[in-house]
């Protein structure tokens, strides 16, 4: 199936400042054309390579909360700090306004917001698992958090499996495969789990320092790091 909303990401700094972050993020030189063949497009790079900078200028150029949340989530301080969006046009095949933009890092700020809403105007968890997310555990708290309110819209996700075991990875890529099959979700995620980038036909763009290009599951590094590993650990663990 093709992509469900969004299916081409054009980043262009011209006419930008690129002696300032994010546009001087190395592969940010010249015009970059990003095709989203399907409904899950994965992230893939070492750390510090601008995997978090495209999803945020996604989350921005939607107008999703960049603290976490969606458009109707207001919390977080405000700042000017430009974002990848003032170097984006966004072709849609179905614009759509539903989603959410979600940062394992300040989760548990979203989580606060969440009680604090609830303090206000009971009723609120209802939508959440029916508690406090602070009162359920890391991973219970993310799945609750997709199987609640994961339902119709575009789902931008920098490393959902920080709090999740390989099983809970595994019930996440279930719940996306319910949405994304149904035509009613779009996934944009960043991810280092060779578990997720499984995920079947989904789309692989792998950051290098200096560019940026479409891979295959097998051919990226956390596949085949974790192959070799798994297939022979003495042979990593001697080196300890």
């Amino acid at each position: 199936m093709s992509a469900s909303f969004l299916n081409k990401i054009k980043i262009d700094p011209k006419g930008l400042n690129t002696n300032i972050y994010p546009f001087n993020i190395p592969w940010i030189k010249k015009e970059i054309i990003l095709e989203t063949a399907s409904n899950v497009t994965f992230f893939v790079g070492e750390n510090g390579v601008g995997k978090s900078s495209i999803l945020e200028g996604v989350a921005d150029y939607c107008g999703f909360n960049l603290s976490g949340g969606n458009k109707n989530h207001n919390y977080g301080k405000s700042t000017e700090d430009p974002t990848l969006a003032a170097a984006m046009t966004l072709y849609w095949k179905s614009k759509i306004s539903q989603g959410f933009f979600m940062r394992a890092e300040s989760f548990y700020n979203f989580a606060t917001y969440i009680d604090q809403l609830e303090s206000e105007e009971k009723g609120i968890f209802d939508a959440y698992g029916g508690k406090s997310l602070h009162h359920q555990s890391h991973g219970e708290s993310f799945l609750s958090l997709f199987n609640n309110r994961f339902s119709k819209g575009i789902y931008i996700l920098d490393e959902p499996e920080a709090a999740l075991s390989p099983n809970r990875q595994f019930a996440f890529m279930m719940l996306m495969s319910e949405l994304e099959k149904s035509g009613q979700a779009q996934f944009i995620i960043a991810t280092h789990s060779p578990i997720l980038l499984c995920y079947p036909k989904a789309t692989i763009f792998l950051i290098e320092a200096n560019k940026i290009k479409k891979v295959l599951y097998e051919d990226t590094e956390h596949f085949q790091f974790t192959k070799s590993f798994l297939n022979s650990p003495e042979n990593f663990l001697r080196h300890l």
